[in-house]
């Protein structure tokens, strides 16, 4: 279905498919590969798919220089959001371990 046709919870459900799919993929790559590559090949392709991004909302090489400074500071805004977020999710692992710590004793 075109994205302008679904609704915002269909669109978020997408959102959320796509990610569980990066993850996915990353959690097998794990088997075989140690997760810091892992996450620098993430990074690499998210960049490159992102610049591919700004060139195709461009029609001039003109307008693509345009945006280059706004197309950055929106994707590491977004990016910083988004780590920050989920350090702060991976931070409550910690404080849930500390919490039961005590039953294992």
């Amino acid at each position: 279905m075109p994205e302008n046709l679904m609704t915002d919870e269909e669109l978020d459900a997408e959102y959320r498919e796509m990610i569980d799919i990066f993850i996915d993929k990353a959690n097998e790559l794990a088997k075989q590969s140690n997760i810091e590559n892992i996450s620098m090949a993430l990074l690499h392709a998210a960049s490159r798919f992102n610049a591919y991004v700004v060139s195709n909302h461009a029609e001039t090489l003109n307008d693509y220089e345009n945006e280059l400074d706004k197309a950055r500071t929106f994707f590491i805004s977004n990016y910083n959001a988004m780590l920050d977020e989920n350090l702060q999710d991976y931070k409550k692992k910690y404080n849930e371990e500390f919490k039961y710590l005590h039953l294992m004793n």
